[in-house]
């Protein structure tokens, strides 16, 4: 076999290693090629995973999908003398490549993780993320004993926290679930990431309870406010033309609400 063939089931591409998949043709499918090697072509799948856009509980493949896609193209040719089925499963392969290029541009770029604070805001994506994470974090972070101690129970009203949680997942999956993982990146993740990220939310959020984003508790805010951005004006005309001066003083407003957004912070007044 020279022709370069595609796995229907990881989306890798090559000249070796493929063999017939005889169980898809004996379902009454069309005969397609899959890896020899089904660890190996598990493993390429679970590693590509992202979350998915339909929140089905972990991040579509795109290339999983694409292969999909072709599949039902290969269908497509093969009943097309049957009158009233072109159609259907041309509607079909249509949707499913649809899919494959949402999943595509929903999944973050190879070898990034995606960001919390920057997620689609669509209920089944944000869930989906969730649903991974917990199950990474029951498996894998809360083995560590620092780790129980220093995750507060409502680490989900933290942002900062949920980002941080969220990209050490995906360093940790690079360097055991990738197939360019190696002994260097699960060292780093040992070594510097986990402790790092151990570290940081301990400070963040110290003794934080549940209690304290009830109304009345100190936690219990909005979105974060960007201190005195009324002086945007001022301060950009000084720069781009007066910068050789001195900048324009601050007014009472303007203090009175810096010491406001001091005191949100967690410091006394200034």
């Amino acid at each position: 076999m020279n022709a370069i063939t595609t796995c229907v089931r990881c989306g890798r591409r090559g000249v070796r290693d493929y063999v017939s998949d005889h169980e898809t043709a004996a379902e009454g499918g069309v005969l397609s090629w899959r890896c020899s090697n089904t660890e190996a072509c598990t493993r390429r799948q679970h590693a590509t995973d992202a979350p998915g856009p339909e929140g089905t509980g972990s991040y579509a493949s795109a290339a999983a999908v694409a292969g999909l896609a072709r599949e039902v193209e290969a269908l497509r040719t093969t009943v097309e003398p049957l009158t009233g089925v072109p159609g259907q499963v041309t509607e079909l392969g249509r949707s499913v490549q649809a899919l494959a290029d949402k999943a595509a541009r929903a999944r973050p770029a190879a070898g990034g993780a995606p960001s919390w604070l920057d997620l689609p805001t669509d209920i089944p994506t944000v869930r989906s993320v969730l649903d991974e994470l917990c199950g990474w974090m029951r498996e894998v972070f809360l083995r560590y004993s620092d780790a129980v101690r220093a995750l507060p129970v409502c680490w989900l009203w933290h942002p900062d926290v949920v980002e941080e949680l969220l990209w050490l997942m995906y360093a940790w999956l690079a360097a055991y679930r990738d197939d360019e993982g190696t002994v260097a990146k699960a060292g780093d993740w040992h070594d510097r990431y986990r402790p790092g990220v151990v570290r940081r939310i301990k400070a963040a959020t110290g003794s934080c309870s549940l209690e304290n984003h009830q109304p009345r508790g100190d936690r219990y805010t909005g979105a974060p406010v960007v201190p005195v951005a009324d002086a945007i004006a001022p301060l950009a005309d000084w720069w781009a033309v007066h910068r050789g001066e001195a900048p324009p003083e601050p007014d009472q407003a303007q203090l009175d609400a810096a010491d406001a957004a001091y005191r949100r912070a967690g410091g006394g007044r200034r």
